[in-house]
């Protein structure tokens, strides 16, 4: 299905490897705007993410993770918003939130849509992982 809508991504854990994969793709410039690796709290909060929210939820959460995708989409005035945010380890997990959580966010004007997964492997498998199935939720929602 061909639709005509304009994408944007703002990425955490994958440090910029979505917007690699999409833009490795011929013709890609037709439909993708931009993105912005928001690796630190400050680049979430410059792109919509409240202060609030990563206070109370943190910045590996879908709270964040949709606020992230809205603000993308507002920041590059594009038709969805992609967010990917995660601990891909080897480091940095906890209990809570361990190695391989990873949260994503789509934002369009109709709404959002969130998820959370737990990959396992290694730092580089986890982010690939991330950035396939934020792919396959983009692919979901045009299918619609």
């Amino acid at each position: 299905m061909k639709k005509q809508m304009t994408v944007s991504v703002c990425e955490s854990c994958t440090g910029g490897m979505l917007g690699s994969v999409i833009t490795g793709i011929p013709g890609s410039s037709q439909y993708f705007l931009g993105g912005v690796i928001a690796y630190a709290d400050q680049m979430k909060k410059g792109v919509g993410v409240k202060a609030a929210t990563l206070r109370q939820h943190g910045a590996v959460s879908e709270q964040t993770a949709r606020e992230m995708a809205q603000g993308i989409r507002a920041m590059c005035g594009s038709d969805i918003g992609v967010s990917i945010t995660g601990v891909a380890g080897p480091t940095g997990g906890s209990k809570e939130k361990p190695v391989g959580l990873v949260c994503f966010g789509l934002a369009t004007s109709q709404g959002y849509l969130v998820d959370r997964k737990r990959f396992r492997g290694t730092r580089s498998t986890i982010r690939k992982k991330a950035c396939v199935h934020a792919l396959n939720m983009l692919y979901a929602l045009l299918e619609q």
